[in-house]
């Protein structure tokens, strides 16, 4: 192995955030919905170790459900409760670690995203802070405070069991308009309770979750909480569009409990406010002091919304402007999404400097678990 002098920085240990990982490459969570029945099955175990085995050194699953009716947008998703399903991750996690990678779940509820016409046997509604959907239309009725404090529970009870099975972390999904972010966003959080209001104030589900989560599972357990402004039906969106109003949205969370940031952009390169060169994970890091890892269109052209509404996948890219800002250090860790997924070994063939080995992703590559 020849260590490629431009990418040597990223294949630096790190250690921070209760993590000691060998490199600064993550894997970052892409669903695939390959898990009949919600059970990851010995070809997601293969999936996963080829990437570990090959410098990556951290994974993150794809989002796996939370054990409620409503928690799944997809048949095929993984769960993260019953017996089978964990047992399928406890071999995921098996594999990843006989390979000498780092592996840990994120855990999920998409909230009113729930279609039910998916879902034709089952009669769970979809559910939201306020029963809106991502534009503001009724979809269901308000959560109820009991019905709030049980899905803080099955957020806790995954994390439990993810460290009960030996993963090295738990993620908490709380980007792209999902059930956390529902509560994040005005346009899904009309509450006037204890869990509406302000930005702050429309923080606290997180909070508890978070609290629950690190209850569940000690002091010494990493936790690792996904955000992002934007959202599937509006890609300009701003839960804090100053950084003082993202200082006054991260406070809580930083205080409930959180070790990593991982903060979701569709392009790593583009400055989060005026003023400033910094991306949403180098404002993350300078306000909370905190480790982050930066995602978005890492080693491609072009970012995911291309490859939905226009089938196009993106060509390989290279990656100086991304080690560039890193060894500024405006980040700590890197996510990389579809490179990863359509070529197991691409952050080996970074590291080595075999760029021109470097894949193009198509669509293609969506329909099997290479």
């Amino acid at each position: 192995m020849t260590l490629s002098k431009t990418a040597a920085a990223l294949f630096q240990p790190f250690e921070g955030g209760k993590l000691n990982l060998d490199t600064r490459i993550v894997m970052a969570p892409m669903t695939r919905s390959f898990s009949p029945k919600g059970v990851p099955g010995p070809d997601v175990a293969g999936y996963y170790r080829r990437r570990a085995e090959r410098s990556v050194g951290l994974i993150i699953t794809e989002g796996t459900v939370i054990n409620h009716p409503a928690a799944a947008a997809d048949r095929d998703v993984p769960h993260f409760y019953g017996e089978e399903a964990l047992a399928g991750w406890e071999r995921v996690v098996r594999e990843v670690h006989e390979a000498g990678g780092k592996i840990i779940p994120q855990i999920w509820h998409v909230g009113t995203a729930r279609e039910r016409e998916k879902f034709p046997e089952s009669d769970a509604a979809p559910i939201g802070p306020s029963g809106l959907g991502l534009t503001g239309q009724p979809v269901s009725e308000p959560l109820t405070t009991e019905e709030i404090r049980e899905l803080v529970q099955g957020y806790a009870q995954a994390a439990a069991d993810a460290k009960r099975i030996g993963f090295d972390g738990v993620e908490i999904h709380g980007a792209h308009g999902y059930l956390i972010d529902q509560f994040f966003w005005e346009t899904t959080n009309k509450r006037t309770d204890e869990y509406g209001g302000d930005l702050v104030g429309r923080t606290r589900f997180a909070v508890e979750v978070i609290e629950a989560v690190r209850a569940a599972v000690g002091p010494d357990f990493p936790i690792v909480f996904r955000f992002s402004q934007w959202k599937p039906v509006d890609y300009a969106a701003k839960l804090a569009p100053t950084p003082e109003d993202l200082e006054k949205f991260l406070a809580p969370l930083s205080a409930a409990g959180v070790d990593i940031f991982h903060c979701s952009t569709r392009r790593f390169w583009e400055p989060e406010f005026a003023g400033s060169d910094l991306n949403l994970a180098g404002w993350t890091k300078k306000i909370t002091g905190k480790p982050t890892i930066t995602v978005g269109s890492v080693g491609l052209d072009s970012e995911f919304t291309s490859l939905f509404a226009e089938g196009k996948g993106g060509e390989a890219q290279g990656i100086d402007s991304l080690i560039e800002r890193f060894e500024k250090g405006e980040f700590d860790l890197v996510a990389v999404g579809r490179a990863l997924l359509g070529d197991p070994a691409w952050a080996e063939k970074i590291r080595d400097g075999r760029t021109d080995e470097l894949q193009t992703f198509t669509k293609e590559a969506l329909g099997s678990l290479s």
